[in-house]
């Protein structure tokens, strides 16, 4: 429906050039197929150009505390990953202070909700948020589910640095 209104539009425009029921046209069959799948084609690459841009703008990066250091990151939304330090989680209330780690880098995050319960010192955490400043405030804290698992981009990008020594599970 949306796409044959503004093919009905063009058709109409470009009047005397497509002609699809007269006889004394001077453009050829072939000709007139080509013009339709053009009109079409820049249709599409329209609609998958706006369809992309959208969705760039709701994509979250995925990054170690390493990474990190060396981004201009902006105010924008990531998720870090890597292992909860050990001894490093404070919680008062609802808030809680606790400190993401890889082997060369350390970030500092604090989150506002209720911690899931498997959440502890020395294992594979993914954080969602924003930075404020120097710390980041996160949204989401997603924690491992038993003692085998860890996620695949953590346990990828800790494996590159020799520290996972674990199996990746799918």
């Amino acid at each position: 429906m949306l796409f044959t209104i503004p093919v009905a539009i063009l058709v109409n425009i470009l009047g005397g050039w497509l002609v699809f029921d007269r006889k004394e046209t001077c453009m050829s069959p072939k000709l007139k197929r080509l013009i339709l799948f053009g009109v079409a084609a820049i249709f599409l690459a329209t609609a998958v150009g706006l369809t992309t841009s959208a969705l760039k703008e709701n994509i979250v990066y995925f990054y170690t505390p390493s990474e990190i250091d060396t981004l201009e990151i902006g105010n924008r939304a990531i998720r870090i990953g890597g292992l909860v330090q050990k001894d490093s989680i404070r919680i008062d209330g609802l808030t809680a202070q606790f400190v993401v780690e890889d082997v060369n880098s350390q970030q500092a995050v604090i989150y506002t909700g209720a911690l899931p319960d498997i959440f502890r010192g020395g294992q594979g955490v993914i954080v969602e948020g924003k930075f404020n400043n120097d710390t980041f405030n996160a949204d989401t804290v997603m924690a491992k589910h038993d003692e085998q698992y860890m996620p695949r981009e953590v346990a990828d990008k800790l494996k590159e640095q020799g520290v996972w020594q674990g199996e990746v599970t799918k």
